[in-house]
């Protein structure tokens, strides 16, 4: 198992982790599965 958190792109929900060699969404079985986004905002300075 790989303890990463996954976003399925079709509908939208989050995955906690996926099976080795699994790359489907277990919710809706589409094949297009993205990493989620820290939500971290970082701050860039102009200077």
């Amino acid at each position: 198992m790989i303890n990463m958190a996954y976003v399925c792109i079709h509908c939208g929900k989050e995955i906690k982790s996926l099976e080795k060699n699994s790359t489907r969404c277990p919710y809706c079985g589409y094949r297009v599965i993205a990493k989620k986004r820290s939500s971290l905002s970082r701050e860039v300075s102009t200077d």
